[in-house]
């Protein structure tokens, strides 16, 4: 019987038999290139699927196969053998089943709690009216005042920020942003982006942003940000905030600044389902025009802020921003850097500068940070949908810094 009809019969591809006579299990004559399957593979096959069947190993069925053909036991010793092989797998399955029956239970009681707490009311962020002493206008430096809006618990979900000058903020669904930015139509993160990123993006990129997120944990003392205002430049999708988010301390006040509206709602439905109670004030906005008092900022969070401001500007972000932050603050800073640049690579020339370390650090010494502790990255060559600033050829890598002034 030649391999087509063998595999017809017997309902199995042909990739399984292939496999099987590789493993020996099967041995079929051989006329030329042509496999002949007799009443003997015929007998062979139908064990193996019996012996699948109650959950024997190709292994293990190999084991048997060598003490059915070669061993030539008489009928007592078989018998015997054959039983202590299958009492043997009872055992086995039994103690399986047993150690599956408590991973299940477990799994219930998780469920269990997921579910309740999904029952939880889920928490309003918004505008907190502690902060607004912290606000002030980016084309004239004054306060800001509540000209109209609804508070829900001393918080700020929908209202308008005035300044003498004329210039307005909104407060949209807690967000408080520019006025030009209620028109912007930029892509929004899905919540399944999250998983699609991870898919998507290429395991030596993802094993780097672990390395740092280690690194931020090992380094920082969260309770040193007692009382302090944190400014993050750059909050993208939040991976930074959401890793530190349940640390913060509720006395600190943490400003994630993002130029794109659709982050932010992306952002803060996710951490509104938290069962966490901090301070968290969404700006959207240009960089240069955050509207927070100048020397308020305590903390600075750039956590690739200046390097993604960098592709598109030839200044340093963090030195343009510095007027809001302390003479004495902390610097936590991650940095994206080339080792190398093609010919056509994404980042034009005149920007090159930005993405070479001498110069971040050159730059963050000017700034009278000092440094604590830095982390330089192994190198990478592919990123993922949000990291397609780099092509083939380049040598990619992060410096993590943290320093005082």
């Amino acid at each position: 019987m030649k391999i087509g009809a063998f595999s017809k019969k017997n309902n199995i591809t042909l990739d399984s038999i292939r496999h099987y006579i590789n493993l020996g299990l099967l041995v079929p004559n051989k006329n030329g290139k042509q496999y002949d399957f007799d009443e003997r593979c015929q007998l062979d096959i139908e064990e193996i699927m019996s012996l699948k069947a109650l959950g024997f190993s190709l292994n293990e069925i190999k084991t048997i196969f060598f003490f059915k053909k070669l061993a030539s036991l008489v009928k007592n010793e078989e018998k015997k053998y054959y039983k202590g092989i299958f009492k043997r797998k009872y055992n086995d399955i039994s103690a399986e089943i047993e150690r599956l029956a408590d991973i299940r239970n477990k799994l219930e009681e998780k469920l269990k709690t997921m579910e309740l707490s999904e029952d939880v009311e889920r928490r309003k962020i918004g505008v907190d009216i502690s902060v607004l002493n912290l606000l002030s206008c980016s084309l004239c430096n004054e306060g800001l005042s509540l000209t109209q809006g609804s508070i829900t618990d001393n918080k700020i979900i929908d209202g308008t920020l005035s300044c003498k000058c004329g210039k307005r903020y909104i407060i949209s669904e807690g967000i408080l942003m520019d006025e030009n930015k209620l028109a912007n139509n930029e892509d929004f993160f899905k919540e399944s982006s999250i998983k699609d990123y991870i898919l998507e993006t290429s395991e030596e990129y993802l094993d780097n942003l672990y390395k740092t997120n280690e690194w931020l944990h090992r380094e920082l003392d969260f309770n040193s940000f007692n009382n302090k205002v944190i400014l993050e430049l750059g909050t993208g999708w939040g991976y930074c905030l959401r890793s530190i988010y349940s640390e913060l301390p509720e006395s600190s006040t943490y400003i994630a600044v993002d130029r794109n509206i659709n982050s932010h709602i992306f952002l803060k439905s996710i951490l509104e389902n938290l069962n966490y109670e901090r301070n968290i004030l969404f700006v959207c906005c240009d960089f240069l025009n955050i509207p927070i008092k100048n020397k308020s900022i305590d903390i600075v969070m750039d956590i690739s802020g200046t390097s993604n401001f960098g592709f598109e500007n030839k200044n340093f972000l963090l030195d343009l921003v510095d007027n809001k932050v302390k003479e004495h603050s902390k610097l936590i800073g991650s940095y994206i850097l080339f080792k190398n640049f093609v010919a056509d690579s994404f980042v034009d020339k005149k920007f090159r500068i930005n993405f070479i370390l001498e110069e971040v650090k050159k730059n963050l010494n000017k700034l009278g940070y000092k440094l604590e502790t830095e982390r330089i990255s192994d190198y990478v060559e592919e990123g993922g949908p949000f990291e397609n600033y780099f092509k083939k050829g380049e040598k990619v890598y992060t410096y993590n810094f943290y320093g005082k002034r």
